[in-house]
């Protein structure tokens, strides 16, 4: 399970819509977190799914995560996986696992 720094966080990132099946869909959603990379944003309702990186939670201020993005190539690189993207990576990849694991 994944601990967000503070209540509103964590209610912003678990946000239901009723009304659309894609959070980028919902004006409502304002926050992504992508649990793969540990990375939080604020999305940018533009009809696509980007998102602005933060590093500060917007309710309390908390300092987030560095964003693991690189790490995960990184790792992968080394496991020899060129195009992680294009490749079928290990299921541990998918998700948090790999870097809570360790």
């Amino acid at each position: 399970m994944i601990k967000h720094c503070c209540h509103e966080m964590e209610k912003a990132i678990e946000f239901d819509c009723k009304q659309h099946n894609d959070e980028y869909e919902c004006p409502d959603t304002l926050i992504s977190y992508n649990p793969k990379f540990d990375e939080y944003g604020i999305i940018i309702h533009d009809g696509g799914t980007a998102s602005s990186g933060i590093s500060y939670c917007p309710w309390c201020g908390t300092e987030l995560p560095k964003s693991k993005r690189d790490l995960w190539f990184d790792t992968l690189e080394v496991l020899g996986f060129e195009e992680p993207n294009e490749q079928d990576i290990p299921e541990q990849f998918q998700g948090s696992d790999w870097y809570r694991d360790t």
